[in-house]
């Protein structure tokens, strides 16, 4: 009798069994391939075709880098060394790399200048692109212009920081005014800037030349991937605040402003920015002072600034259009003129909305800046289609050349498609 109870008595179990590793098929890479790559026929084709295509490509790419001749004086010479076999010919990359970066008329005892300028730019644009950083690093990031300035051009001391202290003014009307009015700050800031910049124009004595600390190089000697990290970066700094100027300023209740705006930004989003700097090459002279000769890298940067501005111009507008109308209201409700309601609560919502389209707009400025070649200013597709392709010794080389310039446009891209990304991360655009 108590055996059979015994046998009828359920068991239970005083520990718990220890944890089992899953399937293989159903964890790792396994898992991620059966549900991403073969979830279904079609998908299990397509990717079959994809590596297939892949591997045609890496096929025929990858014997060409790996048997790359480095080291030749000439495209005759690189295909001897290569005797009949595939390979490319890096070599015209070991010999013109300096003309590719700096351009061929930038002199080679002054190529740590811009190098330097270079480095300084990350310690510059850090505290402004992450905002975690101590905001006592912004002190270097006023005053980076004007070092920049001074490292490439060379020449006196005295020009950046004249342009220092006329910037310096010029804000300080901006916060006396902007509290009247936004325009008239902005305004009044920019007429103070060139006011004391005139005058100390005359004061500088026209000795000041000879006591220059470093050897002044002219605009026209300016040349190479350097020229287009140049116009990339002055003309998107200088674009952002003028498009969100313009933006307001279509938004604005006074008709006068409002209209001179929208004219400004549909006319030049309907003109070609190759037109443009035709413009800025031949005719944007004779709209300034016949006694002054304007640099023609300063009417690029005049032409190219105003062609983005008007595009970051629209996309702001629609960062501002998609902001809540209660948001305008809780401004009013808080007693905010309109200086404070947009500095405060209106303008940090719509960029944060905006930053998608501003970087799009500001990857493809940057590529853009290729088209000064056209115009006779020698940047990096300029040095290609011009003195080197058009010397004896490597006439006839393309890839190499136009591969390496896609591979340092990739890189800024990237880098900027990448920071886009992982500020939307952080500012939470989703409104979530």
């Amino acid at each position: 009798m108590s055996d059979t109870h015994a046998h009828t008595v359920s068991f239970v179990r005083t520990e718990t069994l220890p944890e089992r590793e899953p399937p293989y098929a159903a964890s790792g890479p396994v898992k991620w391939m059966r549900e991403n790559l073969f979830a279904t026929p079609a998908n299990g084709l397509l990717t079959l075709v994809a590596l297939y295509v892949i591997y045609v490509a890496l096929s025929g790419v990858l014997p060409w880098i790996f048997n790359g001749v480095w080291n030749a004086g000439s495209l005759t010479e690189c295909r001897e060394i290569l005797d009949g076999t595939r390979g490319a010919c890096f070599a015209v990359l070991s010999e013109r790399w300096p003309q590719l970066i700096f351009g061929f008329k930038y002199p080679p005892e002054y190529y740590w200048r811009p190098t330097v300028a270079f480095l300084l730019l990350f310690v510059a644009v850090a505290p402004v692109l992450f905002f975690d950083l101590p905001r006592k690093l912004l002190a270097f990031t006023a005053v980076y212009p004007f070092i920049a300035f001074w490292l490439i051009w060379g020449g006196t001391v005295l020009s950046p920081v004249l342009a220092f202290v006329g910037v310096a003014g010029g804000a300080m009307v901006y916060q006396k005014l902007v509290n009247r009015s936004f325009a008239a700050g902005f305004f009044g800031g920019i007429v103070a800037a060139y006011v004391i910049w005139k005058i100390g124009g005359f004061l500088i004595p026209e000795t000041a030349s000879d006591n220059a600390m470093l050897g002044a190089v002219p605009s026209r000697d300016l040349g190479g991937f350097m020229l287009n990290m140049m116009l990339g970066v002055t003309c998107v700094t200088l674009s952002v605040p003028i498009g969100i100027a313009l933006a307001l300023g279509r938004q604005s209740s006074m008709p006068l402003i409002k209209w001179i705006c929208v004219v400004f930004i549909e006319f030049i989003r309907g003109v070609p920015l190759i037109t443009l700097l035709f413009v800025a090459s031949v005719m944007l002279a004779y709209f300034f002072p016949p006694e002054s000769s304007v640099d023609l890298f300063l009417r690029v940067v005049i032409m190219i600034t105003m062609f983005s501005a008007a595009y970051i111009a629209e996309v702001i507008r629609g960062g501002l259009a998609a902001l809540p109308k209660g948001q305008y209201e809780g401004a009013d409700s808080l007693g905010l003129d309109y200086a404070q309601a947009t500095r405060l609560i209106i303008l940090p919502q719509a960029l944060k909305i905006s930053i998608p389209g501003i970087v799009n707009i500001a990857v493809g400025l940057f590529k853009d800046t290729t088209l000064v070649s056209v115009i006779s200013m020698f940047d990096i597709l300029g040095m290609i289609r011009g003195p080197i392709l058009a010397s004896t010794e490597w006439n006839g080389v393309y890839w190499e050349l136009l591969g390496f310039a896609a591979l340092l446009f990739f890189v800024v891209c990237y880098g900027i498609s990448q920071y886009s990304q992982w500020l939307e991360r952080r500012l939470a655009t989703d409104h979530r």
